[in-house]
């Protein structure tokens, strides 16, 4: 009898992509079932530690019951109506979705029934299959230098007003839940619904189907608007009010829509349809190859990471699970910033602090402190680290930890810092932030040096009396050595005190090089950290 451990049974019960497979991996005992039919899928949970599906199956209290060894669910889409939530935390099962899988898609599909309303596509293209060659007919209008309001400025939302403002569009958006200054930082100018509906040419709405936003763009918003508005909705459906629209359209109140979604779906009849100023698509959000290949491979990794004991930041019932989606880019830079400190303490710190400031603290930021004693052990023991044995770690070690928040952050509007006492009373820290629209990870202070640099896979930061061509020679010595930097940034505490050189390079650096560069400065300090 062979003593080789069963692979967890992983049950995929609709069709997903080849990519899905691959990003599963060898470690699994992958098997197939059509989950639409209960009686194969019901005998095909009974091992299944995890199950992979879209829409066709349902996976409620029945199902669950069946699996007496799963521990996810994982849809690959955004939604989880085909998903009982409540019975598999009931049950003790992690369920995860895919939620960013089609964000590229769904704005993509905003902008095309845009422009496609603002140039009577469809009604020209309808007439041409007719034998009509009408062109003053159907004479559209631009886009270019003309205002378009966005209503609610969450991810996707976010993507429309990036493609548009490549348009030439002037941007304006409502969101009762997003700053002003970030939205600033975007180039979008945040207004109140009614601003918005008086200075829009064109609307399109990305908000979430909640009992506030149900019928928000009702009859009495639509008494407001321009004549020549052209409006869009590619969200949910219920949101714009759809009898109020169609009356708006009929008497010219509004010039043109472009639909995607619908109160009640599937919809095939609504006087909507009748009128040739407006375009309308059958939900196809989300309906494309890529948009179906990244939820699978989302899904993936999430199943991964939850068999693994890991964290899955895309569970949406378990403790740890549910973050924010302004959280989630932090956890990365965190977590690289957890490696850092390690490399510049040499040892593990008594006592460390997370602090968090800026405005992410209006959220629950407890997974930036699992993220940072994952980094901050994950080259310290032997062992694989997660976020589910981090914190044992620290406490095996005596580490105390403390997590530490505070809304006001002066030079960035997010700031983690990791800050700690040694054995012999000396303390480290190291600062990050992400930057920009693309959020981009920065390295901001490092033991009390101000800096500004990447952190890329291969990091090395020196300390030393501060007097001319140092920099030059650690330049020359990597240079020798064949290392391409990539990055550089040297700061000090006062004239003629200590200064730091914070480099970032392509390829790690050799320990001989690292001692070259420490002998020839003087260094009072080389450290290296590779986050690979």
């Amino acid at each position: 009898m062979s003593d080789t451990p069963a692979r967890p049974v992983v049950l995929i019960a609709e069709e997903l992509s080849p990519a899905t497979i691959e990003a599963l991996g060898p470690d699994f005992d992958v098997r197939h079932c059509d989950g639409a039919d209960r009686a194969a899928l019901l005998p095909a949970l009974a091992d299944a530690e995890a199950v992979l599906v879209r829409s066709a199956t349902q996976v409620d209290a029945e199902a669950l019951a069946a699996a007496p060894r799963l521990r996810v669910v994982a849809r690959a889409g955004v939604g989880l109506d085909n998903v009982d939530v409540r019975a598999a935390t009931q049950s003790g099962v992690m369920v995860v979705n895919a939620p960013t899988s089609n964000i590229v898609s769904a704005a993509e599909l905003a902008v095309a029934l845009m422009l496609a309303a603002a140039r009577h596509v469809s009604p020209a293209h309808a007439a041409l299959r007719q034998g009509e060659w009408k062109r003053s007919r159907y004479t559209g209008t631009e886009l270019y230098e003309k205002t378009v309001g966005i209503v609610g400025l969450g991810r996707i939302g976010v993507l429309v007003a990036q493609r548009l403002s490549a348009f030439g569009m002037k941007v304006i958006a409502y969101d009762p839940y997003v700053q002003a200054g970030r939205a600033a930082q975007m180039g979008v100018r945040l207004v109140d619904l009614d601003a918005l509906l008086a200075e829009a040419d064109f609307m399109s709405v990305h908000l979430p189907k909640t009992p506030e936003t149900v019928g928000l763009i009702g009859a009495e918003q639509l008494h407001r608007v321009k004549p020549s508005l052209v409006l869009v909705n590619a969200a949910r459906g219920g949101i714009v009010d759809e009898d109020a629209l169609y009356a708006a359209l009929k008497e010219g109140r509004v010039a043109a829509a472009g639909l995607d979604v619908f109160a009640q779906e599937p919809c095939t009849d609504s006087p909507l349809f009748e009128l040739e100023n407006v375009v309308a698509t059958p939900h196809l959000g989300a309906s494309t190859d890529e948009a179906q290949e990244k939820a699978g491979i989302a899904v993936a990794r999430s199943v991964r990471l939850a068999l693994a004991g890991e964290l899955v930041p895309d569970a949406v019932n378990v403790q740890g699970g549910v973050i924010a989606e302004d959280v989630r880019p932090g956890i990365p830079l965190t977590e690289k910033l957890g490696r850092v400190f390690t490399a510049l303490a040499g040892e593990v710190a008594q006592s460390i602090d997370v602090e968090v400031r800026g405005e992410i603290t209006d959220y629950d930021v407890k997974v930036l402190e699992l993220a940072a004693l994952k980094g901050v052990f994950a080259d310290v023991v032997e062992e694989q680290v997660s976020y589910v044995n981090a914190p044992l770690l620290a406490a095996e070690r005596g580490t105390a930890v403390r997590l530490v928040t505070d809304a006001e952050s002066p030079d960035h509007r997010n700031l983690i810092t990791l800050r700690g006492t040694l054995a012999d009373g000396a303390q480290v820290s190291v600062s990050g932030t992400l930057i920009g629209i693309n959020q981009r990870e920065r390295l901001v202070e490092v033991n009390g040096y101000d800096v500004d640099i990447e952190p890329t896979e291969h990091l090395a930061f020196f300390t030393y009396a501060d007097r001319p061509g140092m920099v030059g020679t650690v330049g020359q010595i990597l240079g020798d050595a064949g290392i391409n930097i990539a990055g550089m940034q040297v700061a000090r505490d006062a004239k003629g005190g200590l200064a730091l050189v914070a480099v970032s390079v392509d390829t790690a650096i050799g320990p001989d090089t690292l001692d070259e560069i420490g002998s020839s400065i003087d260094a009072v300090t080389v450290r290296a950290v590779d986050l690979v």
